[in-house]
């Protein structure tokens, strides 16, 4: 039941309506009480738990709301509830566009969820990354981890404090989401194999990046089967100039195929190689990996292998806020998913030199 309007709430030009023309101060749910004509109790219960009051009086405290401008405090609300309905997602790297599908994938799920996501940059570093990690765990839900660098004890310390779940690494102990780089990477070197390259290079990543590991060893599986010599190539940084820095050592290889830990150095290795007058793919041919926004922009466009980003997003949310409702499940379960070639113009029948 509604409330009887005091004499305060008869005036609705009085106090309320100020703060919402002059920005000078937040508005309240005193401030909403009085424009509604109802008890702060009734605010703070409709606000909070919607259902606890009648159907009319909800309409009425939520059009005062909207007309004051009142915007829920999220740290308020967590302090009976523990809950601040937002979750943090730090990423290895924010300007890398391998990581741009990510976050629209996890923001998606997030907002479908009534959550809000709270990004973060580790710039490559597990230091920075620790220490953003630690800094965000006491004002968020839960935290998601793409692409980690830090040390497996640190991420499983931090899914002791509140849930945790890793893209890109398998952890023990910690719900992860995988991409299964297998069935891409043999795809690429089936291909690279038909069309003639008997030697195979692959351009590494990071050194404490464990996605480059397990890429590296797809590739020399692959490379096994289809009877293809591979060896392996350090980068300076996963960039498009650390893929021009490393393109003498590929053409020093004698590789005449090359994959890359992503898509950003197979780039730059081509931008360097076509610089040189190096023909691609007639000389040699140039696979990278993730398919990232802007890989069948370069000339020739660039063939990789695909890596389904937005749903490593939506699903590492899906895990962690599955978990924060209790939905129940296996607590460290592993989400994988598959990758695929995409054949485009860097890659084909190798040719030879001029």
């Amino acid at each position: 039941m509604t409330e009887p309007k005091t004499p305060e709430a008869a005036a609705p030009t009085g106090p309320a309506k100020k703060h919402a023309r002059d920005g000078k101060s937040s508005p309240t749910i005193y401030d909403i009480a009085r424009a509604a004509g109802v008890n702060p109790s009734t605010v703070s219960r409709a606000l909070s738990k919607p259902g606890r009051v009648s159907a009319k009086t909800q309409k009425l405290i939520e059009d005062a709301a909207a007309e004051l401008n009142y915007q829920v405090n999220p740290f308020a609300r967590a302090l009976p509830t523990g809950r601040t309905s937002t979750f943090g997602l730090i990423v290895a790297d924010i300007t890398n566009p391998t990581f741009f599908d990510i976050i629209r994938g996890a923001g998606a799920t997030a907002s479908a969820r009534d959550y809000t996501l709270v990004l973060a940059d580790s710039a490559e570093s597990a230091v920075t990354e620790l220490t953003t990690a630690r800094r965000m765990m006491p004002t968020v839900d839960g935290l998601i981890l793409a692409s980690p660098r830090m040390d497996d004890d640190d991420i499983r310390t931090l899914a002791r404090d509140k849930p945790v779940v890793v893209i890109n690494r398998e952890v023990d102990g910690v719900p992860c989401v995988v991409p299964d780089v297998n069935k891409g990477i043999g795809e690429a070197v089936r291909s690279l194999a038909a069309n003639g390259h008997r030697k195979v290079a692959y351009v590494a990543g990071p050194s404490q990046s464990w996605m480059s590991a397990r890429r590296w060893d797809g590739v020399r599986s692959a490379c096994e089967w289809s009877r293809v010599e591979a060896v392996r190539l350090e980068s300076a940084k996963p960039t498009v100039d650390g893929g021009r820095q490393v393109a003498r050592e590929v053409l020093s290889s004698g590789a005449t195929a090359v994959l890359t830990y992503n898509d950003l150095l197979a780039i730059g290795l081509m931008q360097e190689l076509q610089a040189a007058g190096v023909e691609v793919p007639d000389q040699i041919s140039i696979v990278g990996f993730d398919d990232i926004f802007g890989a069948d922009f370069t000339t020739p466009p660039l063939t990789t292998v695909r890596s389904p980003l937005g749903e490593c997003g939506s699903g590492a949310a899906a895990l962690l806020l599955d978990h924060l409702a209790g939905a129940g499940g296996e607590t460290a379960a592993t989400l994988r998913v598959e990758t695929e070639l995409v054949l485009r113009g860097s890659s084909g029948r190798l040719i030879g030199t001029k």
